[in-house]
């Protein structure tokens, strides 16, 4: 039996083939360092799996969920907006969806919107889902490239005006995995007023929100006048609340955009679990001092990363956010070639940056999702196997 011809146009999943390498080098006794996938290492905090526990004793948990998630979990997220983002007047009922974490979310926004002939702006590098299920829906994606003489901001004025107007989505990520790149409301209000002007759904996949060091706050772009119009937001607890296996998160904005996106939904799944939802409105609930002391974990592992690669040669500064460091690969080598060798001399597994796209070339990204001591091994095992930056070519 064949497999259907769309999946000869889709690679691996990045991730996927990570995990395979992994299970070689492991089955020939190699001890790795991975930190390749973005999969927090520490537990849930208590009070969320506390919720959870109740909830699941909770039998009016057990039947299916309402596919746009419970009442209770909408106002929660509402409540939620308003607070962290002073964003008011969001609807319940019309301008917020739950959504099992965010990549089925991402990926059946793509299935509401694009037919064959349509077009997606994707940042690149970006994460990979952007550009397959744009192929899974039939379109055709156009690459924003982000660079860091930009600041790793797309060129709205490179797209060209005949793709423009073929484009249904124009998708962001700020703060920018894998760049670590950050945007200000000011670029917001130029997105919003794009995404008005051609008449695309301006799709902002905030998975980072909270993911942030240093003392800043990501914004939403719903805090830009008039942007519930035109553009919808993805957020994950899956990174903040160390929650990546639960499968949880919401989409918020516009009503056009969560109506779209709630009718492939009632067709292709049941919803959350109502116990999740529960848990996940405990989360909501995490302090401010809670949270940092989550991502003071974080900080603490990229200021261990960011001072090793600078003491073997890297010039490199420390992100703001994400769970990410973004850094270049030495002269000589191309991103395979540099984790190849990061594999193969040092039993360290980062993904390359061409894995997130074209502009990806060049850099690999490394997750901050091992404990202190597997960082500080890794700088080790580089610095005796001779590996350094350099501009030249070796």
């Amino acid at each position: 039996m064949q497999f259907a011809k769309r999946l000869e146009k889709i690679p691996p999943y990045l991730f996927a083939e990570i995990d395979r390498k992994r299970d070689e080098m492991v089955s020939k006794g190699v001890d790795i360092i991975n930190m390749g996938v973005g999969d927090p290492d520490k537990p849930t905090p208590q009070p969320i799996v506390q919720a959870m526990h109740e909830a699941i004793d909770d039998s009016s948990t057990h039947n299916y969920p309402p596919y746009q998630g419970t009442k209770e979990f909408r106002e929660a997220v509402v409540k939620w907006m308003e607070r962290r983002f002073k964003v008011t007047g969001l609807d319940p009922n019309t301008e917020v969806v739950s959504s099992i974490g965010s990549k089925e979310a991402i990926h059946n926004t793509f299935l509401a919107f694009v037919e064959p002939g349509d077009y997606t702006l994707i940042p690149d590098p970006g994460y990979p889902v952007y550009r397959t299920s744009t192929i899974f829906a039939g379109g055709d994606f156009y690459r924003m490239p982000l660079l860091p003489s930009a600041k790793f901001l797309p060129d709205l004025a490179a797209i060209p005006e005949e793709i423009a107007r073929k484009a249904k989505l124009l998708w962001i990520n700020y703060p920018n995995n894998p760049t670590g790149g950050l945007a200000t409301l000011e670029f917001f209000e130029q997105l919003v007023a794009y995404c008005k002007k051609y008449d695309i759904l301006l799709c902002h996949d905030h998975a980072y929100s909270e993911m942030a060091y240093d003392g800043y706050k990501p914004p939403s772009v719903l805090q830009v006048p008039g942007a519930k119009d035109i553009a919808i937001e993805f957020h994950s607890l899956s990174k903040s609340y160390n929650m990546t296996g639960w499968r949880v998160g919401f989409v918020v904005g516009s009503s056009h955009g969560i109506k779209g996106l709630g009718q492939v939904k009632t067709n292709v799944d049941s919803g959350v679990f109502k116990a999740v939802q529960k848990a996940a409105i405990a989360a909501y609930s995490t302090t401010e001092a809670e949270l940092q002391a989550v991502m003071s974990v974080y900080q603490k592992r990229r200021d261990i990363i960011v001072q090793g690669l600078q003491s073997l040669g890297w010039d490199i500064e420390a992100p703001k956010a994400t769970l990410y460091v973004w850094a270049k690969v030495p002269q000589g080598y191309t991103s395979t070639d540099f984790v190849t060798l990061l594999l193969d001399k040092c039993g360290i597994i980062v993904p390359p940056g061409n894995g997130y796209g074209e502009s990806g070339e060049g850099f690999f990204r490394i997750a901050l999702t091992v404990p202190d001591e597997r960082m500080h091994e890794a700088i080790k095992r580089m610095k005796d196997a001779g590996i350094r930056y350099s501009e030249e070519v070796v």
